[in-house]
């Protein structure tokens, strides 16, 4: 059936009954403006228009503009001006939108990264992948506060804006979470300046991958306006707050605490030594003649620490283990000891 001309108005379109095959029609004022009417009834505005600036072998596009009700028949008449004209100056608007649906959404890009695209970004060991957990805590802050706020927009929507806007979110508090997530298992999100300071530079990271790969044309996150350093701390504990650290752990050890878990406490106090460096500490990485560790594997590479009088003296009192050379041990299994309750932090 051929398609109807009529002046597209309110009344006409309401007056419009669905027919055993869908069918449109067509405005007499605005060529190209129609509505397309479907076998259910439902009505919805279109644009037509010749791709490629016209011409006899151009190829017809028909594009949607929105369901009837939505918008109104006037909206709609605007929209379709807009559509129309950009196809008479040589633009493709339903090819555009096509490929824009068919661009990653940031959820996307963060899961690719995370297949792809772990890789340290600065310093000594940039192009080597992340250590396992430090992949771990950098993916979960994507996943616990870019996700949520940015996950579903496309890579290509995101500028400074919406960085600094996002920035100011996460440092407001808008994804904390503190939620159990199975017996023994919880999952904490922080907010604050340090959380968004954080995930700011684990998600400019994601952005420059998704740069070399030809994904976006530049990093927003170079453009954005924020505090992006951390403030820089010059706190150290004093020696008399060192005597009550140490009277603290002595105290939770009559109660029964685990030992290994407060000699860990004890050597970060007296090392200053990162968490994971203590934890994942080898007798073959503690030189006693020379008072001090070689660290094999540290996020700056190999790095050798001087040891302390008093860490030399509690490492030395440390029964070792047979058949590991974990300084602290796992009580069961072959790994370094850990807390029994798991905990994913974000921020």
């Amino acid at each position: 059936m051929k398609a109807s001309e009529v002046k597209l108005t309110k009344t006409v379109i309401d007056a419009a009954e669905p027919r055993e095959q869908r069918y449109s029609l067509w405005d007499s004022e605005l060529k190209g403006f129609g509505v397309r009417i479907g076998v259910g009834g439902v009505k919805t505005f279109v644009a037509k228009y010749l791709a490629e600036g016209g011409g006899r072998r151009a190829p017809q596009r028909f594009y949607s503009i929105g369901r009837v009700g939505a918008l109104t028949v006037e909206q709609a008449r605007r929209r379709a001006k807009e559509i129309i004209g950009a196809a008479a100056n040589g633009q493709d608007p339903a090819l555009d939108r096509n490929g824009k649906r068919q661009e990653r959404t940031v959820a996307e890009l963060i899961d690719l990264y995370e297949s792809e695209g772990c890789y340290i970004q600065r310093g000594k060991r940039q192009g080597e992948p992340m250590k396992p957990l430090t992949k771990k805590y950098t993916m979960a802050r994507l996943r616990h506060h870019v996700v949520p706020l940015l996950g579903r927009k496309r890579v290509t929507e995101i500028g400074a804006a919406e960085i600094e806007r996002f920035f100011r979110d996460v440092e407001n508090g808008k994804t904390v979470k503190n939620e159990k997530t199975g017996p023994r298992t919880r999952i904490i999100v922080k907010g604050g300046s340090g959380a968004a300071r954080k995930v700011f530079r684990d998600f400019s990271a994601v952005l420059s991958f998704a740069k070399r790969f030809s994904l976006i044309e530049s990093n927003p996150c170079e453009k954005a306006v924020v505090k992006k350093t951390d403030n820089a701390r010059t706190r150290f504990l004093s020696l008399d707050e060192l005597r009550r650290f140490g009277a603290a752990c002595d105290a939770l050890e009559k109660e029964g605490a685990n030992p290994k878990a407060l000699n860990i406490a004890r050597l970060w106090a007296l090392t200053g030594c990162r968490r994971q460096e203590i934890v994942e500490l080898k007798w073959a990485e503690v030189d006693f003649d020379s008072g001090l560790i070689t660290l094999d594997d540290t996020k700056t590479g190999q790095s050798t620490r001087p040891l302390p009088i008093a860490a030399i003296a509690l490492l030395r009192n440390l029964e070792r283990v047979d058949g590991t050379d974990y300084v602290f041990p796992a009580d069961t299994g072959e790994s370094f000891f850990q807390c029994a309750a798991t905990t994913t932090m974000a921020g």
